[in-house]
């Protein structure tokens, strides 16, 4: 939001010389007529670089405003104070115009330079040294008239740092001091801000591109809360767009925080000059001097100073007394040192006060001098509203913004009537607004109200607080009492309507306190109802407060929501309507909240320490209350209103307890605090533009729902979810838990056959027992022996081997993984005696004997033919034909 230097009008005028450069060769006779009318002269800077100057353009540094640091006690005045700081050049300037009642007095003049609060620059010369013949010596009869430009060196500007000729609102102040030769006494003083052409002041550009972007928020709310048929179907829509409430407090509360009685640093004011619109702060110059006269401002804008008509005949010397002013203490020698470096300037002839371009004004009666920004006064000067005239101003606006809204809603309705006669709408479009438009004017009228209801508390408590005429104050009594009984006795009202002629009943409660943790280590207390708590979670409480509660009691489940008694929200509807089912009495909460803050912010301007550290604790505790209530219905007025706005206020209030007088923190450090106050609230500006943005799309949405096509297409499913966040949020049932896991049903699983594979020790003689009647149905077989065990173990087993003895493949051997000598004579001679068909066997004996005899038949098995093969699954004869023969060669 800075203006950068290269938006001067000197960059302007070089863009010029440059454009005219290129089409030159089109043109040169204008060309010649322009080049001659720019006056350039020939500069050396700091560095020791010489380069061509335009005359008219903008310094480093230059004043702007002027006023009177004596209150208005000084004995000259000026119309015009102007100095700069010519960086490329290396020269100050100086320019003055004046009158004076004073006859025959010769001066000294003491020039300084303050910036972020310390003293950068000092200089003391006489003026008849310079090209300021009307000062010497002074008379009353001689306009004051002249200039001055002095060159200075490096040393001189030491102190002043490079970042001052480009940081946004620098901090600095030229003072120009008039001392009497003959009495040594400061006769005159006078300030002027000091400017780098770079500012976060843009009152006209920003305020008008937040105005347009509330007005989208204001159409779009409004054109949800007059479109539908069915009231509680408008109420849930309405619901969901964007608060304009919420919007408006997000800017008052930004611009309000420069209403605490703090030494703010000069780049604060100027941010929140761009929000003065917001809380009625606009200034004109016809309302301006029409409330001057009501409030008792007066004085001459047109200059500064203490000078009468009458003239003071001193007769060359004036006396120490006059006004009580300090001996000037500076001494003669470094006066005339200083003054020899002074060359002397052309006359000035011009008749106008203000010579430049970038020259300042006096300031208009009623602002602080120029360069104090502490409190609301220093905010106000931005915008050029004195702090006596800010309650009638605001609540000048007021009128003129209802006046205004009430003349739109009726012309509104008749341009309506207009397209329907012509047949250019359906004849029920906008029915219950075309219907019942008077009604819709007197709840805009309250809406109004309500939303201003902060800034004309504080406006009315800073006017108790000012003091003043007794004008004033007496309307501000009536605004406060209107505002402060009126507001509280709606809600007060609304609350009863609801609960008396509704179907709510209020019993006695407790809040309990339990202790938690946060992220796991920070010690913390959690509220909850006792209503809500068993008997033995009772007692694991740290402490409970009385309270009360209001619950439903009708079993009519039609009238049990607020919304959906059409009654109900057509008279309240204006202060209940966005805030969930059951949170619908939060408008009580926020008036009674709005009402202390304003008690801070406006009321206590007297005493700092209180004031900054009450709202700060206050804004915490609102804070938490508003999170742990959660009022509103739609999301997005949540994020703003709840999360977004409440830590802005929380944030500012805390970092401008750094500006307390008591702390008397250096102006730099101070700088970079509202920096970062600046930063946050600039966060959250763009956040609420950036929400009006997504609150229009979906009053698009709520205004097109029941337009079967949609456009854009691709937003189709868009606003299928959104209407179904609509159903939903409007319940405002708490979310379903989660479902509870499904315990694992035991067994997993269940075992309905098993397979056992052959094994090469089932035909071990170890395992083997002696089968003489085998039955493959048996579940055990008894076996002896030392191995007896082992063997046991495995007699289900041997059942699963001669069972599914086939599925051996054909040629396969079914043997041990070592085979001995012996082994293999016996394995020859019962290949010897068997058919190929057969499977070969063992002889086993009860001593585990062997027969060593040696048949002469070969190892490998002789492969039948193709034709030969017999299934590899024998059949149940088979099976038992091996079976006899495996027992006949075991005996």
């Amino acid at each position: 939001m800075a203006r950068f230097p290269s938006l001067r009008p000197a960059s302007w005028a070089t863009a010029i010389v440059s454009s005219l450069t290129i089409f030159g060769t089109l043109i040169p006779s204008v060309r010649a007529q322009d080049d001659g009318s720019l006056e350039t002269i020939q500069g050396t800077n700091g560095a020791g670089e010489t380069s061509t100057l335009l005359v008219d353009r903008y310094p480093a540094l230059y004043s702007g405003n002027f006023g009177d640091c004596m209150g208005g006690q000084s004995l000259i005045n000026l119309t015009s104070f102007d100095g700069a700081y010519y960086a490329d050049n290396m020269t100050v300037l100086f320019n003055l115009a004046g009158t004076t009642n004073l006859r025959n007095e010769t001066l000294m003049l003491y020039i300084s330079v303050y910036a972020y609060g310390e003293d950068r620059f000092d200089l003391v010369f006489n003026p008849c040294n310079a090209n300021f013949g009307s000062l010497c010596p002074l008379n009353a009869s001689v306009p004051i008239t002249g200039g001055a430009v002095i060159p200075v060196s490096t040393s001189d500007v030491s102190a002043i740092p490079p970042i001052a000729l480009g940081i946004p609102d620098f901090e600095g102040t030229l003072m120009l001091r008039f001392f009497s030769n003959s009495s040594r006494t400061e006769i005159a003083c006078f300030s002027a801000v000091m400017r780098n052409g770079a500012s976060f002041s843009h009152p006209a550009a920003v305020g008008s591109t937040l105005g347009v972007f509330t007005f989208i928020a204001l159409i779009a709310s409004f054109a949800t809360a007059i479109y539908g048929v069915s009231i509680p179907h408008i109420r849930t829509h309405y619901a969901h767009s964007l608060s304009v409430l919420v919007v408006f407090e997000v800017f008052q509360s930004i611009f309000f925080s420069g209403a605490l009685s703090l030494n703010w640093p000069s780049v604060l004011p100027a941010f929140w000059s761009n929000f003065a619109w917001s809380a009625g702060m606009i200034s004109t110059p016809s309302i301006i001097s029409s409330i001057n006269s009501f409030t008792g401002v007066s004085g001459n804008a047109s200059q500064v100073g203490g000078a009468g008509s009458t003239v003071l005949n001193n007769n060359g010397g004036l006396q120490q007394q006059i006004y009580g002013r300090s001996i000037f203490q500076r001494s003669l020698e470094k006066s005339e040192q200083l003054a020899s470096h002074l060359y002397k300037r052309a006359s000035n002839t011009t008749q106008s006060a203000k010579l430049y371009e970038w020259a300042g004004v006096p300031v208009s009666p009623g602002l602080p001098t120029p360069g104090d920004w502490s409190g609301f006064a220093g905010s106000l000067s931005h915008v050029d509203i004195p702090a006596a005239d800010a309650f009638m101003v605001g609540f000048l606006w007021l009128l003129i913004i209802i006046a205004i809204l009430i003349g739109a809603t009726a012309l509104f309705k008749w341009i309506l009537e207009g397209f329907s006669a012509m047949d250019m709408m359906k004849k029920d479009r906008f029915v219950i607004f075309r219907e019942h438009w008077i009604g819709f004017i007197g709840l805009i009228v309250l809406r109004t109200l309500f939303i201003a209801f902060f800034m004309m508390m504080t406006l009315a408590l800073y006017q108790f607080s000012y003091g003043g005429k007794a004008g004033p104050i007496a309307i501000a009594v009536i605004v406060f009492l209107i505002f402060f009984v009126g507001g509280l006795g709606v809600c007060y009202y609304a609350c009863f309507y609801r609960v008396r002629f509704g179907k709510y009943e209020s019993s006695p409660d407790r809040i309990h306190f339990r202790r938690k943790k946060i992220m796991k280590f920070i010690p913390w207390y959690s509220t909850v109802r006792e209503s809500s708590l068993d008997e033995e979670d009772k007692a694991k409480t740290a402490g409970s407060l009385s309270f009360f509660q209001i619950k439903f009691v009708d079993n009519e489940q039609a009238e049990e929501s607020v919304h959906q008694n059409t009654n109900y929200t057509k008279r309240f509807g204006w202060l209940s309507a966005r805030y969930r089912r059951t949170r619908w009495w939060f408008f009580s909460f926020w008036v009674i909240y709005q009402f202390v803050r304003a008690c801070f912010v406006g009321g206590a301007r007297n005493n700092p320490t209180a004031q900054v550290i009450g709202l700060f604790i206050w804004e915490i505790i609102a804070f938490i209350a508003i999170v742990s209530i959660n009022p509103f219905e739609g999301r997005r007025n949540t994020a703003l209103a709840v999360w977004m706005l409440g830590l802005s206020k929380v944030a500012t209030a805390g970092l401008s307890i750094a500006f307390l007088p008591k702390l008397n923190l250096a102006r730099i450090p101070t700088t970079v605090v509202g920096v970062i106050i600046i930063v946050i609230q600039g966060f959250l500006v763009i956040g609420v533009m950036i929400l009006i943005v997504l609150g229009a799309i979906s009053s698009y949405m709520s205004l097109t729902r029941n337009h079967e096509e949609f456009r854009p297409h691709g937003m189709g499913d868009i606003r299928l979810k959104y209407f179904g966040h609509l159903e939903e949020k409007e319940k405002d049932l708490p979310p379903p838990p989660p479902p509870e896991p499904e315990e694992p049903k035991e067994p997993y699983f269940t075992v309905q056959n098993v397979r056992r594979a052959p094994k090469i020790e089932d035909e071990d003689i170890d395992f083997v027992p002696a089968m003489a009647d085998f039955n493959p149905a048996a579940s055990q077989h008894s076996l002896t022996g030392p191995r007896g065990s082992r063997a046991n173990s495995m007699a289900g087993s041997m059942r699963s081997h001669y069972s599914s003895y086939g599925n051996v493949p054909y040629g396969a051997r079914v043997h041990r993984a070592s085979w001995s000598s012996r082994d293999f004579q016996n394995w020859q001679e019962d290949n010897g005696r068997a058919s190929p068909l057969n499977t070969p066997s063992r002889h086993v004996s009860g001593h585990n004997t062997v027969n060593n005899s040696i048949s002469g038949m070969p190892l490998v098995r002789p492969q039948p033919s193709h034709a030969s093969l017999r299934p590899s699954t024998p059949t149940r004869e088979q099976q038992r034909q091996y079976q006899n023969q495996r027992v006949t060669s075991a005996n």
